[in-house]
C-alpha cells in the first residue's frame, strides 16, 4: 500500500491552483486542508477542491489537519511561517524566494534538521523533464567541457508599467531580484555550484508613480565550477525568452525552460556542402520532436500537464517520494541549495547602488474624499486627478503603502478590510464622496456573491452609516449584451433578464448595479454607477484583454474581425467623469456609460501602436464560434471530467459580447454631467499610445 502524506496549502493566492493540481497528481500525496486570513478566499478555494479550510496556522496545527505544507504566503512572512509549521512537526516546502536572505534560509534549515522534518525549496522549473534530460546529457559528457552558460529571464513584468504597486514585489528594488532571481541561481547552482558574482549592471529604469525608479534590465556575470555564468533579466514588454543555453567543446544545447523543450546542436563529419545542412535539419527535427510531444501530452491531459504545471509535477514527485521514503531530498530542492542560492542573492544585492529617497512632502492630508481601489489603473488616476483639484483623499488599500509618496501631503493610504463593516464605516467618517472601484475576480457564482456582491452591500451600508453625501460606484460595460451590431446601446438599454448566460464578472457586477440601485429606491442611497469602456492611457497595461486573447507582448488575437469600432476610452476622462458623476445633483441615481468617441477599430489601435512606435504585434483574427467551441469543451472536461462546481456555463451570445459589436451613444454623460471627452483623434492616440509607455523601453 503506496504511503500517503496529507498536504495543506497556506496561502490561496493565484499560484496556490498550481500546487493543488501539482499535489492532486502525484502518487502519495493528498490535498485535505487550505489555510488563509482571508475567510472568502480560503473558503473559496477549499469549496472547489473538497478540502477544509483554517483561518491561521495556529488553528490548522492543532486540529493536526496535515503532515506537509506548502508556505505560498508573501515572501516576507516565509520564515515565520515556516519556522510555526516546522515547530508543529510539518514538513515544509516553501515557495521561492524560500526567505529574504541566506540567513533566514539557514535558520528555516537549522530548524527543520532539529525538529527532524523535510524542508524543500520550490524551485519548481527544476522540476521539468526538459531540465533532467538536460542534467543526464551534461552528466553523460555529450556537451563536452562547458565553457560558457547564459541564463535568461527575458519576460513582461507588468506591475512595473500598469501597477497594482502596492504589492511586496514591488515595494523595493531588492524584491524584484528575490522574486526572480531564484529560478536563474536554482539552475546555476543545480548545473556548477555556487556562483561567484563578478558584476552586476542595471538599466532601462522606469519611474513610478509617486517617485522612485525600478531597472528593467539585469545583467549579472559570474563564475560557479569553472564556467563563466551570464545571468540576464528583462522585464520590457520582450519576447518571452526564458532560457538556458550552455555552449560546450562537443555541442550546445538551449532549454526553454518557459516551454519545456530541449534542443541540441552537436558537430557533425559531414563536408563542406552537407555539413551546414545536417545541422540546420537536426535542430528542425529536434523542434518538431520538442513541440509534437509537447502539444500531444497537453492535449490527452486536457491541459494539466503545460510546461508550467508539469514544472510543479516534477517538483511534488521528489518531494513527496523522498517523504513517504523517509530520505533525503535531491539536492534540486534541498535545504542547503536553497540557503546557496540566496547567498549568492545576497551577494548580487550588496551591490545593487544606493537609491534616492523619495521626497515625501510635510503636511497632514485632510481628506473629504475616499477611493477603494485607489491603486489600481483607474484608482490613481482618480486619486491624482482629485488631488490636483485640490481635494484630499484617503485611499483604502490591502496594505499601508500606494503610488502616492509625492503628494503624500493630499493623499493618505489606510488598511482596511472590505470585510469589516464597522471598519469601514469608520474610515468613511468625515468623506463626502466614496469612489467604489474594488472588483473581485472569481471563477464560481458563490464566490462571486460573497467577494463581490456582498462587499459592495457592505460598502454601501457604511456610506449610509457615516452620511457619505455621494456613492459612485464603477459597474462594466461587459454586463451588456454587445452581440448585436445594429443595436446602440445607451443607458436605457439594460441587460436583459438572462444575466445567468453572461460570463461570471459581467453578471456579478450588474448584480451589483441591482442591488445598489434597490437601496437607493428603498433607503434613498445616493448613489451613482459608472461603466467605463476600454481605458487606456499612461499607466494602463500594453496587453489589453478587453480587445482580445493576448499571447506575449509581440501577438494577440482579436476578438472577432476587429472592423469595428472600440468603445476606447482616456483613463483621463475617465476620471473626470467620475469626479463629475460625485458633485452633479441630477448624478443621483443615474448611470452613465464613460465611452470615448468613436476613434479606433482593434485593427486601427494596433496601426497606430505600429506607426506611432515602430512595434508591430501580430494580430490574427478570433472567430467567435471557435472561442465559443473551446470553452463548452473546457467547460464539459471540467465539470464532468475534472469534477469543478459551480463553473459559469459557456454562451455563445456572451462570447460575441466580447467583440463589443454593439455601438455606445455617450450623449447621457456629456448632456447630464457636461462631460467632454477627447474628440481629436490625433491627441487620443497621442495620449493613449504615444506618451503612455506601453512597451518600457
Amino acid at each position: 500500500m503506496v504511503k500517503v502524506t496529507k498536504v495543506g496549502i497556506i496561502g490561496a493566492g493565484y499560484i496556490a491552483d498550481w500546487h493543488a493540481d501539482a499535489i492532486a497528481a502525484t502518487v502519495g500525496a493528498e490535498l485535505c486542508c487550505v489555510v488563509d486570513p482571508n475567510a472568502a478566499a480560503a473558503k473559496a478555494f477549499a469549496a472547489a477542491r473538497g478540502v477544509e479550510a483554517y483561518g491561521s496556522v495556529a488553528e490548522m496545527l492543532a486540529a493536526g489537519a496535515c503532515d506537509a505544507v506548502h508556505i505560498l504566503t508573501p515572501p516576507d512572512h516565509h520564515r515565520s511561517v515556516a519556522e510555526e509549521c516546522i515547530a508543529g512537526g510539518v514538513h515544509v516546502l516553501v515557495e521561492k524566494p524560500v526567505a529574504l536572505s541566506g540567513e533566514d534560509v539557514a535558520a528555516i534549515r537549522t530548524a527543520a534538521e532539529a525538529k527532524g522534518v523535510q524542508f524543500a525549496a520550490g524551485h519548481n522549473f527544476l522540476g521539468l523533464p526538459s531540465y533532467t534530460r538536460l542534467k543526464a546529457q551534461l552528466a553523460a559528457g555529450e556537451l563536452g567541457r562547458i565553457s560558457t552558460a547564459e541564463i535568461n529571464w527575458c519576460f513582461p513584468l507588468g506591475p512595473l508599467r500598469a501597477g497594482p504597486y502596492g504589492i511586496w514585489l514591488m515595494r523595493d528594488t531588492h524584491n524584484l531580484l528575490l522574486e526572480l532571481g531564484p529560478h536563474l541561481f536554482a539552475f546555476c547552482q543545480n548545473l556548477f555550484g555556487t556562483p561567484e558574482i563578478l558584476h552586476l549592471e542595471l538599466s532601462n529604469y522606469v519611474d513610478l508613480p509617486g517617485g522612485g525608479t525600478r531597472p528593467q534590465n539585469w545583467r549579472i556575470l559570474a563564475r560557479a565550477g569553472g564556467v563563466d555564468v551570464t545571468f540576464n533579466i528583462a522585464l520590457v514588454e520582450t519576447y518571452d525568452d526564458r532560457s538556458i543555453t550552455l555552449r560546450g567543446s562537443s555541442a550546445m544545447a538551449r532549454l526553454d525552460y518557459a516551454n519545456d523543450t530541449l534542443v541540441v546542436t552537436g558537430v557533425n563529419t559531414s563536408d563542406l556542402v552537407l555539413n551546414p545542412l545536417r545541422n540546420a535539419l537536426s535542430q528542425s527535427f529536434a523542434h518538431l520532436r520538442e513541440g509534437f510531444v509537447n502539444a500531444t501530452r497537453q492535449l490527452t491531459s486536457l491541459n494539466q500537464r503545460s510546461p508550467y504545471g508539469l514544472s510543479f509535477r516534477g517538483m511534488c514527485g521528489e518531494v513527496y517520494g523522498a517523504i513517504n521514503a523517509g530520505r533525503a531530498l535531491d539536492a534540486r530542492f534541498s535545504g542547503e541549495s536553497a540557503e546557496a542560492v540566496m547567498a549568492a542573492i545576497d551577494a548580487v544585492l550588496t551591490r545593487l547602488p544606493a537609491e534616492t529617497a523619495v521626497a515625501k512632502p510635510t503636511g497632514k492630508p485632510k481628506p473629504t474624499a475616499l477611493v477603494i481601489g485607489g491603486t489600481g489603473f483607474i484608482g490613481r488616476a482618480l486619486t491624482r486627478r482629485l488631488a490636483e483639484g485640490g481635494t484630499h483623499v484617503r485611499v483604502l488599500s490591502r496594505g499601508k503603502t500606494g503610488p502616492f509618496e509625492d503628494i503624500a501631503d493630499k493623499v493618505e493610504t489606510v488598511a482596511v478590510s472590505l470585510c469589516d463593516e464597522d471598519a469601514l464605516t469608520e474610515a468613511m467618517k468625515g468623506i463626502d464622496e466614496v469612489y467604489n472601484l474594488a472588483k473581485s475576480d472569481d471563477k464560481t457564482w458563490e464566490a462571486a456573491l460573497e467577494n463581490d456582491v456582498a462587499v459592495t452591500e457592505r460598502i454601501a451600508r457604511a456610506a449610509q452609516a457615516a452620511g457619505v453625501a455621494r456613492l459612485i460606484y464603477t459597474g462594466t460595460i461587459a454586463s451588456y449584451d454587445m452581440s448585436d451590431p445594429d443595436r446602440r446601446i445607451t443607458e436605457e438599454t439594460g441587460f436583459g433578464e438572462d444575466t445567468e448566460a453572461r460570463n461570471i464578472y459581467a453578471r456579478s457586477k450588474a448584480e451589483c448595479e441591482r442591488r445598489l440601485m434597490t437601496m437607493h429606491a428603498k433607503t434613498g442611497l445616493p448613489v451613482t454607477i459608472a461603466r467605463p469602456g476600454i481605458v487606456v492611457g499612461a499607466g494602463g497595461p500594453l496587453q489589453h484583454w478587453g480587445i482580445g486573447r493576448w499571447h506575449g507582448a509581440g501577438a494577440v488575437k482579436i476578438w472577432g474581425n476587429g472592423k469595428n469600432t472600440l468603445p476606447f476610452v482616456l483613463i483621463e476622462d475617465v476620471a473626470e467623469g467620475l469626479i463629475l458623476m460625485a458633485r452633479t445633483p441630477a448624478a443621483v441615481g443615474e448611470s452613465f456609460n464613460l465611452i470615448g468617441e468613436p476613434m479606433l477599430t482593434a485593427r486601427g489601435y494596433f496601426a497606430a501602436i505600429r506607426d506611432t512606435l515602430g512595434a508591430r504585434i501580430r494580430i490574427s483574427n478570433g472567430p467567435i464560434w471557435a472561442f465559443y467551441g473551446a470553452d463548452a469543451m473546457k467547460f464539459f472536461l471540467k465539470t464532468k471530467v475534472l469534477r469543478r462546481k459551480g463553473l459559469a456555463r459557456p454562451s455563445y451570445a456572451d462570447w460575441k459580447s466580447h467583440a463589443h459589436l454593439s455601438p455606445f451613444d455617450n450623449t447621457k454623460p456629456k448632456r447630464v454631467l457636461g462631460w467632454q471627452p477627447e474628440a481629436d483623434k490625433s491627441a487620443f492616440v497621442k495620449k493613449a499610445i504615444t506618451e503612455a509607455g506601453l512597451f518600457g523601453f
